[in-house]
């Protein structure tokens, strides 16, 4: 070829042109190269250094974007020290990155559900998409939004203002309301490839779940009558229905699911059978034993393990108690038994705990609903040993403690008081002192000192091939949501140790993280008004104690909405589109790599459409260089030198009264979200929306534009990217037509003489003023001019009425 140069990329010949880059050479060839700063409309700047590559035959790196190919060059995208050096560079770029890709909700939940998002398509009446965004990582919404223990809640910065938003109440809300809304389910079509899954419960059902949405033909072996596992025997009616549970558990089996119920493993079927029959096993027991209290006469039969109890009320129906019912414990499964025998004639519960009140593990607000039903609490009491006199049992001795040093849980270790002996009359003692495996059929596997089964932490794939574990049984008890979240995660482990033969951890999210760089400013939080935490119906608890119906009742609709608002939108507008979470995530770059200074600003959101957040801002010059070489404006600049550079309008002036016009094309060539839409909505998002590709009909010029959606809802437009690499560009009016749209000046009917009409009695006024012009002036001599902005319809209807009278 004339004109032309031979490289290498990678490996491969390649006759080039050798005016054109190496970047611009590798993206004609198919070969991506990462870029954050570039636009082919624009001159190379090499701000980024994110698009360097090896010149393996010079030993040495160049900018992609900024170096012309030349006769020779063996040039390497991918080699050990291209990759090294843009880790580097992002990771440097991080260290000035003060931002949160997502919220402390987001992060803390074991399944990753989008809080934020969903709490923000909730404010916005999408309650049905709302349920949709949930479980996309949490298939069991229902249950949660009753039992979960709320880390979300826990780790909400709205605490800091005054108390955490409601989470699960929203969660509880927006899935009571639509969940009958779902579509029937749809059963993948079958891969030919077979999981087993030994347990029913939340980590067996959530993997079983995911998988057979993949293809795989799972099977849920159970020993239980029923599927559910704790969640069923485990958790009182007043909390969990059976009805609510069902509805739940049978439409996850509706995608295609087998399941085998009262089968023992390592009785009527065993682990290694299981393995040879199936390409994988996922082993998700659970805890069912309660461990002992290692106190005297302990095998007395009024001594009741806490787990046994519940489970019998579940399975045989509610014993008969009489007289005072002492429960050992501080965590959920002693709250639960101390209100379950309450509804079973108790005349008096009193739960003995070893800590104090702050110590105790159980959730505050079942906490409360315990004492405002009654249960007396007793802290800092241990017992020592049970009364038995005449084989009956009369009481529990106990000890008074005092709390010490902390211990391995960090808790302050309880020590008995010397001399301090007390025994606490009762008919029956509860045990609720924690939960164990019963671990008799794995065969083979691996266990560990705490009777749980041994596995990889990150895939957990047990010491033999083919068999994962999860839950309860590999992490000793903890919450519902654990589960699911693990449940979900083996899933993905498994179908890509199916597919490729490999046990692999999968890449984590990349997450920018405030906190990773600096403190959060407390004068944040001063400045957010204080609003009242919405809070739960309930039944009266004089009532509710005569029986197992549920306590907690749904919230209206003016109280989810006020919820919604109280949502700080920690995290990111751009979480779904930013490149620099992308190639960070790629390459492994770290935000804490170069600790240093950081910078802090406040966001500029005084543009009524435009928001400009310089703290996540990376000075790649995009957007100033855009504003002045191609649209000619000039309205963004390089303020300050150095290490102090920002991206403002001059003199710091709003946006909106410097030349800015409005185009916001600055939104589509910011590979961050240092530059966004003002999403017109009462929460910012970030919504995850579906792009529907239209013309703008503002004027005849016909642009291409993308409108983002959810539902009924448009959140933001983009311009129709003209080709790969080159964002589409729009004017105000096209960009912001959504802003329109909402507008409460907007017409929404015809107008004639300032009076409202119908479409048909405004056809019927077009219709007589134009026979009146007609007999005044004649057809020849009248014409009719229509708005570029009117739609198809309309222009058919008044071009036929033209027609019809003889008019153009």
């Amino acid at each position: 070829m004339a004109n032309t140069v031979k490289i290498k990329i990678n490996g491969r010949e390649i006759q080039a042109d050798p005016s054109k880059t190496i970047l611009n050479v590798a993206r004609e060839n198919g070969i991506e190269i990462p870029t954050l700063c570039y636009d082919p409309r624009l001159p190379p700047y090499g701000s980024c250094l994110v698009c360097v590559v090896e010149l393996r035959n010079q030993n040495r790196l160049v900018m992609s974007c900024t170096t012309p190919v030349a006769e020779g060059m063996d040039i390497y995208t991918d080699s050990e020290m291209a990759l090294e050096s843009r880790q580097k560079a992002l990771s440097m770029l991080l260290s000035n990155h003060y931002a949160d890709c997502r919220g402390p909700c987001y992060v803390n939940c074991p399944a990753n559900v989008d809080v934020q998002g969903y709490l923000a398509l909730a404010n916005a009446g999408l309650y049905y998409e709302a349920l949709e965004l949930i479980r996309e990582t949490n298939p069991m919404p229902l249950v949660c939004g009753r039992v979960c223990v709320r880390y979300c809640e826990a780790n909400c910065r709205r605490k800091d203002v005054d108390s955490p938003v409601a989470v699960n109440v929203m969660k509880r809300y927006v899935s009571d309301l639509e969940y009958d809304r779902l579509p029937p389910p749809k059963v993948t079509p079958k891969n030919g490839k077979k999981v087993a899954v030994v347990g029913g419960g939340p980590a067996g059902l959530t993997c079983a779940y995911y998988l057979a949405k993949m293809g795989y033909s799972v099977t849920i072996y159970d020993k239980q009558p029923k599927l559910g596992g704790m969640l069923r025997y485990g958790i009182p009616e007043y909390r969990l229905p059976q009805a609510i549970l069902d509805k739940e558990i049978n439409y996850l089996l509706a995608h295609g699911i087998d399941a085998k119920t009262n089968v023992k493993i390592g009785e009527d079927i065993t682990l290694t059978q299981l393995r040879k029959e199936n390409d994988a096993v996922y082993v998700a027991v659970g805890a069912w034993t309660s461990k002992p209290m290692g106190i005297e006469n302990e095998d007395h039969p009024s001594i009741i393990p806490g787990i046994r109890f519940l489970e019998q009320v579940k399975r045989e129906g509610p014993p008969k108690l009489e007289g005072t019912v002492v429960v050992i414990g501080g965590g959920n499964t002693a709250i639960d038994a101390s209100r379950t025998a309450l509804r079973c004639g108790a005349s008096k519960v009193a739960i003995l705990y070893r800590r104090t009140r702050n110590e105790m593990p159980a959730d505050h607000d079942e906490i409360e609903d315990a004492i405002a039903e009654g249960v007396e609490i007793q802290y800092l009491v241990a017992p020592k040993r049970a009364v038995v006199e005449n084989g009956r049992l009369k009481g529990i001795e106990c000890y008074r403690m005092e709390l010490g040093e902390p211990d391995s849980s960090g808790r302050r270790k309880p020590i008995p008081v010397k001399g301090s002996e007390f025994v606490y009359e009762c008919n029956y003692i509860i045990s609720a002192i924690g939960q164990e495996s019963v671990l008799n059929f794995a065969e083979g596997l691996k266990i560990t000192k705490w009777n749980t089964i041994d596995a990889d932490p990150e895939t957990y794939a047990t010491n033999i091939e083919g068999i994962f574990t999860g839950g309860d049984v590999y992490t000793g008890p903890k919450a519902a949501i654990d589960a699911i979240g693990a449940g979900r995660k083996a899933a993905m482990v498994i179908d890509n140790y199916i597919r490729t033969g490999k046990v692999e951890r999968q890449r984590p999210e990349f997450l920018s993280k405030k906190t990773l760089l600096l403190e959060l400013d407390k004068s944040f939080f001063e400045s957010i008004p204080k609003t009242e935490r919405t809070k739960i119906p309930k039944e009266d608890p004089q009532k509710r104690i005569h029986n197992f119906e549920e306590v907690d009742k749904l919230i209206t609709k003016d109280m989810a909405e006020r919820e919604t608002l109280r949502c700080l939108s920690c995290g990111c507008n751009s979480v779904f589109d930013c490149d620099l979470k992308v190639f960070a995530g790629e390459y492994a770059a770290r935000q804490d790599a170069y600790k240093g200074k950081v910078k802090r600003f406040k966001v500029d959101d005084r543009h009524p459409f435009i928001i400009l957040d310089a703290n996540k801002c990376i000075l790649c010059g995009r957007c100033v260089r855009y504003c002045s070489d191609v649209i000619g404006i000039s309205a963004l600049g390089f303020v300050n030198r150095g290490f102090d550079t920002i991206v403002k309008p001059a003199l710091d002036k709003p946006l909106q009264e410097t030349t800015c016009i409005s185009c916001g094309n600055c939104i589509e060539v910011c590979p961050t979200g240092a530059i966004v839409h003002k999403v017109i909505s009462d929460r910012p998002g970030p919504y995850r929306t579906i792009p529907a590709d239209t013309v703008c009909s503002f004027c005849g010029v016909g642009c291409k534009m993308t409108v983002n959606h959810v539902g009924r809802e448009i959140f933001y437009i983009n311009g129709k990217p003209a080709e790969k690499y080159i964002e589409g560009e729009l004017c105000a009016k096209g960009r912001f037509a959504s802003y329109y749209f909402k507008d409460k000046r907007r017409l929404y009917s015809p107008l004639s003489g300032g009076t409202r009409l119908d479409l048909n009695n405004a056809i019927l006024e077009f219709s007589n003023g134009l026979n009146e012009a007609i007999k005044k002036y004649g057809a020849e001599n009248t014409a009719v001019v229509i708005s570029e902005r009117l739609s198809l319809e309309e222009i058919y209807v008044i071009g036929s009425i033209c027609k019809k009278l003889g008019v153009r």
